[in-house]
C-alpha cells in the first residue's frame, strides 16, 4: 500500500481554504487532481467531501473521514464513512489523501504508520480571492513536517501559476510504478 497526499497551498502563508472555499479557481489545478487520484482510493474529510461537484468524483471510492458515524455519503456502493483514521493503518491499497486541513494534519502529524509515503506539494503562487469571508485554514504544520521527514524527488512543474513538486519519505521505499503514474499525470497538460 502507498499513501499520497495530494494538496494545493497558497504560497507563503500555506492557506488552503478559506471557510469552506478554495480562495483561488485554477482549471488546470482541479484537471490534475483528477487525473492525479482518477481511479484511486480517496479519503477525505466531511467538508472537503461535501465539496466534491454532487458530492462525488467518477471513478474513485470515497472513504470519508467524519466524527458522524450516522453521516449519510451520496453513493453508498463507492463512499464509505470512517470515523476511526487508524482503519488506514493496515489498509488494502493505494490511498490518496486528499484534505481538509484537519485530515492532512491527522496523517502528516500522526503515527509512522499514517504518513503519506508521497506528497504532492502543489503551490499557488497568486492572489487569493478577497471576497471570501471565514477563518484562514492553513496547513503550515504540514509544511513543516514535508521539510523535515521528506525528499523532493521531481522537478519543479509550473503551469497556471501553481508550481506543483512531488517529494517522498526518506529513508523510505516507494512504489516505482505509483510514483511513475503521479509524474505522467502532472506532466500531462490536459485531459
Amino acid at each position: 500500500m502507498t499513501k499520497v497526499a495530494v494538496w494545493c497551498r497558497h504560497e507563503g502563508d500555506n492557506i488552503i481554504g478559506i471557510g469552506p472555499n478554495i480562495p483561488w479557481h485554477v482549471k488546470s489545478d482541479f484537471k490534475r487532481f483528477r487525473r492525479i487520484t482518477s481511479g484511486q482510493n480517496l479519503v477525505a474529510g466531511q467538508t472537503t467531501y461535501e465539496s466534491f461537484p454532487n458530492r462525488t468524483l467518477p471513478d474513485r471510492d470515497i472513504y470519508v473521514l467524519t466524527f458522524d458515524a450516522g453521516y449519510e455519503v451520496s453513493d453508498p456502493e463507492r463512499h464509505f464513512v470512517v470515523t476511526d483514521i487508524n482503519e488506514f493503518k493496515d489498509f488494502e491499497g493505494d490511498l490518496y489523501i486528499s484534505g481538509g486541513a484537519s485530515v492532512y494534519k491527522l496523517f502528516m502529524t500522526g503515527s509512522s504508520k499514517l504518513m503519506p509515503d508521497i506528497v504532492v506539494d502543489c503551490m499557488y503562487r497568486g492572489e487569493i480571492d478577497p471576497g471570501l469571508e471565514g477563518a484562514r485554514i492553513d496547513i503550515t504544520p504540514c509544511i513543516e513536517v514535508l521539510r523535515k521527514s521528506y525528499r523532493q524527488i521531481s522537478a519543479d512543474y509550473e503551469l497556471d501559476n501553481i508550481l506543483t513538486t512531488v517529494w517522498v519519505r526518506k529513508g523510505e521505499f516507494v512504489e516505482q510504478s505509483v510514483l511513475k503514474r503521479i509524474i505522467e499525470a502532472i506532466e500531462k497538460e490536459e485531459d
